[in-house]
Parts: structure tokens; sequence; C-alpha cells
């Protein structure tokens, strides 16, 4: 079973974070919410979150992926925690997966995990890094290698069961998303 890691900084993005968790959760992944400290965290719109544990303790296990959810002030928060950027690049020097939705991909630009890489986030946040090297995508879901990257709220589900097929393949994907009444 997957082990995934979703980290929740004050000021995420309450569809971002909770669309990927109940999902990765549907698929059957162990999958571990840790506030940047212990206690719950507030969201971007006042909706309050109480984690499983604390960053500290969720680094004592290893892990398969992480998902940053964004929202503001929370991407900021993430962006600002050696933590986190030290997890960031020692995932992906393993070349486990690593995941980012609307500001959050802007962490894995200031890691230095974009050079190069094909990525999206929510307008603009790539363009207004400096030095970032990062290849734009106007896309909703983008994966290049073990990193994959999302727009923002509007394409929370599209994400979500995006990680759930890197991780588990297509049918995993389709098991779960098919009691969720989507229609194309």
């Amino acid at each position: 079973m997957a082990r995934v890691l979703v980290p929740l900084a004050e000021g995420f993005e309450e569809l971002e974070a909770i669309t990927v968790i109940d999902l990765l959760r549907r698929a059957r992944f162990e999958v571990i919410v840790a506030g940047l400290e212990a206690g719950p965290v507030e969201a971007s719109r006042g909706t309050v979150v109480l984690p499983d544990t604390d960053l500290n303790t969720a680094l004592q296990t290893a892990f398969d992926m992480v998902v940053l959810p964004g929202g503001q002030p929370g991407s900021d928060h993430l962006d600002g925690d050696r933590r986190i950027r030290q997890l960031l690049r020692q995932m992906n020097a393993e070349k486990r997966y690593i995941a980012a939705i609307c500001a959050a991909p802007k962490v894995l630009a200031n890691a230095g995990l974009l050079v190069g890489k094909k990525a999206t986030a929510y307008p603009g946040v790539l363009e207004q890094l400096p030095g970032a090297e990062v290849i734009p995508s106007s896309e909703p879901v983008v994966r290049d290698g073990n990193i994959i990257t999302s727009r923002g709220p509007g394409t929370a589900m599209d994400f979500a069961l995006a990680l759930i097929e890197v991780l588990a393949g297509k049918s995993r994907r389709e098991e779960v998303e098919a009691p969720l009444q989507r229609f194309e």
C-alpha cells in the first residue's frame, strides 16, 4: 500500500487538501496529514483541520509521495519551512513522487526541483519566479518524471485522480472515479 504525506500549513486551500486526502484514502492508500506544528491548522477560508500528526513525527516515516496543497499564505509557509525543502530534495534524489497544486509548485521551484521541467500552477505563479527555469504549462495536470503539478481548486479532483493512477495504475483510478458519478 502506498504511503502519502500531505503537509498542512496555516492558510492552505481547503478544496485542494481535502479533495486529495479524501480520494487517496478512497484508493486505500495510507495518507498521513501532518501539520507543520502540533495542533489544528486553519485553512485559507477559515476551515479548521486536525492533522493526524505533526511534521517532525511524520518525517520519521518513509513516504512514496508527498503532496503539497496550495493556498495563501499556506504555500508561503511551506516554502519557508526548511524541513519541507529538505524532504522534497531527498524524495527527488530517491526518485519518489512529489506533487503540488495551485501556488505550491513555487515551493518545488524554490527547492530547485523544476529546473528544465514542465509544470503547471495557479496562473502567474511560475512566471513570477526569477531564475526558476521551469517550462510553464496551462494544462490542468502535468507530470514530468516524478513531479506532478496542477493548477488550482478547480483541478483538484483531476489532480487527485492522476495521483492515484501514478501510484496504483489506471484500474485503481477508475475504481475510485466511477462512484463519484463523473460525467464527461
